[in-house]
């Protein structure tokens, strides 16, 4: 990871400055316009994604704080995030992002800035004349009375990320950076998807984020989501077919979708015991039932970085994961 955010570095070096903003900028995003005077200096990035683009982007100096935080920072990205504020891992307060004197907050999903949340809603942060921003690929979903993340009805692809950085880019006058950071991006789906083209095994999978209790029905990604990218990636299939975005789904339904493969999530947060990978992967071969699973009795079980899952730069980073390791099972 190292190698290649150095390689970024040197293509940010040699792309043209040719791309500039032209300031006052206005940007339109999920039915808001926002309008920008100069680029924003006191950042509170809400939730992991939001911080790491900006990182990424070489725009750590302009992020005063930071929440949200499923897994850690990318390693590469450590030293950056650690001059940067935590308010919270978990939720944060609208009192505590509003006392960094914030100029802009963007966020990741809708619980942390939506019509919903329990923090702030967009039109909060107009009256106190702070600009926002919300994760496009967010804005594509369909959202149920009390569903905080909604439904698709196609399947999530990175164009939403490319807006983002995109956004970004133009909003902190960063556009070739933007640009170089995209082709990385473009590049590395395209060399998976040229490999994995080529096995003509359409494997299933689960990937299953989290659970309450291993009596409780399993949060998995849904048929469009994330996840389902991951598997389109890699030449499969999401063996989930429903099109909510997090359906909760019970371990009979999974055992009779008998997946090729199950993708568990480590996580960081340590909200539930099966947040860990290690104890879900201790229910799934000791349950009387799911221990019969095809993918189980065969080993056909992959760790994955649980912020993957979520529709995020990270995504990309999950499917080089289970590349790896499904290279090493000989199943690419």
């Amino acid at each position: 990871m190292k190698k290649i955010i150095s390689a970024l570095g040197l293509v940010f070096a040699s792309v043209s400055s040719a791309f500039a903003t032209t300031y006052p900028v206005t940007i339109e995003n999920c039915g808001y316009k926002e309008t920008f005077t100069k680029a924003p200096e006191r950042v509170v990035a809400l939730g992991q994604n939001t911080v790491e683009i900006l990182l990424l982007l070489g725009l750590e100096d302009k992020v005063v704080a930071s929440a949200f935080w499923p897994t850690k920072v990318l390693p590469s990205l450590a030293e950056k995030n650690s001059k940067i504020k935590t308010l919270t891992v978990e939720i944060p307060t609208l009192e505590s992002i509003l006392a960094q004197n914030p100029d802009f907050v963007p966020a990741q999903i809708p619980l942390l800035l939506g019509p919903e949340s329990k923090v702030a809603k967009r039109e909060d942060l107009t009256t106190v004349g702070v600009n926002s921003y919300m994760s496009p690929g967010m804005c594509a979903t369909k959202k149920g009375v009390g569903d905080m993340y909604g439904s698709r009805q196609k399947l999530w692809d990175m164009s939403f990320l490319y807006q983002e950085i995109t956004d970004f880019a133009t909003i902190f006058n960063v556009e070739d950076r933007g640009k170089a950071l995209i082709a990385d991006f473009k590049k590395r789906e395209n060399d998976l998807r040229a490999e994995f083209s080529k096995n003509k095994k359409d494997l299933s999978f689960v990937f299953w984020f989290s659970s309450s209790s291993p009596s409780a029905d399993a949060y998995v990604g849904g048929k469009n989501s994330a996840s389902g990218f991951i598997a389109n990636v890699l030449g499969g299939h999401n063996a989930i077919t429903s099109e909510t975005e997090w359906p909760t789904v019970g371990w009979e339904s999974i055992i009779a979708a008998n997946p090729d493969v199950i993708v568990v999530s480590s996580l960081d947060r340590n909200r539930w015991a099966l947040d860990n990978a290690e104890e879900k992967i201790k229910f799934l071969k000791s349950d009387p039932a799911v221990s019969q699973l095809d993918a189980v009795k065969k080993g056909h079980i992959i760790v994955m970085d649980g912020q993957a899952m979520n529709p995020t730069i990270r995504t990309i980073y999950g499917a080089e994961q289970v590349a790896e390791q499904l290279r090493k099972m000989g199943l690419n």
